[in-house]
């Protein structure tokens, strides 16, 4: 078989995963492979002796230069397996490079991994690599997906050692959370491997084949989330110490001895940290292997996303600064360029400064100078008693005219009275579409002790995820806003936005900013009179929480004219 890329979307991998999606036809739908800890396909036996299963189709005879829709250049290929082949190619439209999957139109699972293509590219996260393309043309169906050639298999990482425990917390944290994403949207990856898991030049570590790689082979699950998870303990146990948590060698690392059972991390290796290792037999084991521990299994992604934020949190190793080398002074800098050496021993003359000024144009020079600075110190301070004496009587002026004409100046600023919020919804334009709206009702209920919060994340800007989320206040009626004032549980940044007109924006761009401000309370106060029905108060950084991650709390909004 061709030597793979890093680049390129696995779906040939030596791993028992079988992950998919649930809207992606009865293969794509979920779906745990009976004894995981034996299925380590062997794909390159497959590869070898052919398919043998009943009514496969040969994978279309393509080579090197040929193009797809005059635009996909094929390059180089990278898995011929089971009826389908998988390349790296140039997309010539774009000037870029792509991954593109090839199975004939008549294959059993070409419906399959055409509908699980379409799901995961509807989803749209950047955890996970994007399928751009997904056609069925000239009997052909190919999927077109990104290629980053910048990113490393996690299956490389660990050929050199486990990982450090900050870089194995942000793998399980961030792989768990995107799963986590994945599965509220009905899709599932059932084939999570070291070779599906890629970690990116800026630290971000991003799924590749979700739902697509399952649908390739026809895989599926009557429980997906359960699957996934226990891809994930997987992940976290190799990650941790350098074996496969079952007793099959797989991705080039060696299986636990045989007939001695799933043991934890930290009894493999030493020095392995025991919250991370207490959470991948969790993860791992749900028939009693943890008991031990005193910690229930979990079992969902999303319950694993929630035991890792009740974890203390892993802060990165401090930065290692090397010792800078002993200062080496030269003959230059010592003032002695273009000066034969001394002589050891011998004894150098100190130079003498110069004196000062001592003869007489240095001595009027410096009378001058002298009178020079009285004469200016003279003025300076005659001009500054003039300007205090006539502000002084500029002073009496005003006091005198303002006792005289009194009260009949300009006209009066308008009393602020507070304007009743009709209604309220959360707003996740950039994520999912939805942050928590069953508590969003909290935020105008005038009670200190609730309030709406967002989703956690790992970072204070959102996990780099997306620039903010919000909550959409309905005022019932275009009115003069004057001041907006929010309430949170620790120091947050927040924008004020508004929609001109009487209907609610469906887009970010509907809002105009208004004002900002950052604090546990902000009052936010228009520059300019601002009319509006609807506001957005748009959280823009988050405080860290007690568990160290990364949360917004809104607990009170005043809106007053």
């Amino acid at each position: 078989m061709a030597e793979r890329s890093t680049a390129a979307v696995d779906v040939a991998d030596n791993s028992g995963e079988q992950p998919l999606t649930a809207q992606a036809d009865q293969s794509t739908a979920d779906g745990v492979a009976k004894n995981r800890e034996r299925d380590t396909d062997n794909d390159e036996a497959q590869e070898s002796t052919g398919t043998s299963g009943s009514g496969m189709t040969s994978p279309p005879e393509l080579h090197s230069g040929h193009k797809l829709a005059r635009r996909y250049r094929l390059e180089e290929c990278v898995t011929r397996l089971d009826g389908f082949s998988s390349w790296r190619a140039v997309d010539e439209k774009l000037r870029r490079a792509v991954g593109v999957h090839i199975l004939p139109a008549d294959h059993s699972r070409a419906r399959s991994v055409l509908a699980a293509a379409r799901s995961s590219a509807l989803l749209g996260d950047p955890r996970f690599v994007q399928v751009l393309d997904a056609v069925e043309e000239n009997d052909v169906v190919y999927v077109v997906h990104e290629w980053l050639p910048d990113a490393t298999e996690l299956t490389a990482l660990l050929a050199a050692g486990p990982l450090e425990v900050y870089d194995a917390y942000q793998m399980v944290s961030q792989i768990s959370a995107a799963m986590a994403a994945a599965h509220r949207e009905g899709l599932a990856h059932l084939r999570l491997s070291p070779n599906a898991v890629l970690r990116a030049s800026t630290g971000q570590w991003r799924i590749r084949g979700l739902a697509v790689n399952a649908a390739l082979r026809g895989i599926s699950s009557d429980t997906p989330q359960r699957t996934d998870t226990e891809s994930i303990g997987a992940l976290l146990y190799a990650a941790l110490t350098q074996r496969w948590p079952y007793e099959s060698d797989a991705y080039g690392m060696s299986g636990l001895p045989k007939d001695i059972g799933l043991i934890p991390p930290d009894q493999v290796r030493a020095g392995v940290h025991r919250g991370l290792s207490e959470l991948a037999m969790r993860a791992l084991a749900n028939d009693g292997a943890t008991a031990s521990r005193h910690e229930s299994p979990c079992t969902t992604p999303e319950e694993l996303v929630k035991a890792i934020g009740e974890m203390p949190r892993i802060r990165p190793p401090e930065p290692a600064f090397a010792t800078p080398p002993e200062y080496q002074r030269t003959t230059y800098q010592q003032g002695t360029y273009g000066r034969p050496a001394p002589h050891p021993g011998a004894t150098q003359p100190t130079p003498v400064p110069p004196p000062p000024l001592q003869s007489r144009t240095g001595k009027a020079l410096k009378w001058a100078v002298s009178a020079l600075l009285i004469a200016a110190l003279g003025l300076g301070s005659w001009q500054l008693a003039d300007a205090l004496m006539e502000q002084g009587g500029k002073a009496e002026d005003t006091n005198k005219t303002q006792t005289t004409e009194g009260d009949d100046k300009g006209p009066q600023k308008p009393v602020s009275k507070p304007i009743a919020i009709q209604g309220a919804q959360d707003f996740d334009p950039f994520g999912n579409g939805s942050e928590k709206p069953g508590d969003v009702g909290k935020v105008y209920d005038s009670a200190p002790d609730t309030y709406w919060q967002t989703d956690y994340y790992l970072s204070t800007d959102f996990g780099r995820l997306k620039s903010g989320v919000g909550v959409i206040l309905d005022l019932g009626k275009v009115q003069r806003v004057g001041k907006v004032t929010v309430s949170f549980v620790g120091d947050t940044s927040v924008e004020l936005r508004g929609a001109s007109g009487d209907t609610q924006p469906t887009s970010f761009d509907g809002y105009t900013k208004l004002a900002e401000g950052s604090g546990s309370t902000v009052t936010l106060e228009p520059r300019n009179a601002a009319e509006s029905r609807f506001l957005l108060v748009w959280l823009t950084e988050l405080p860290q929480t007690s568990e160290g991650t990364f949360r917004g709390r809104v607990v009170d909004v005043k809106v007053s004219s």
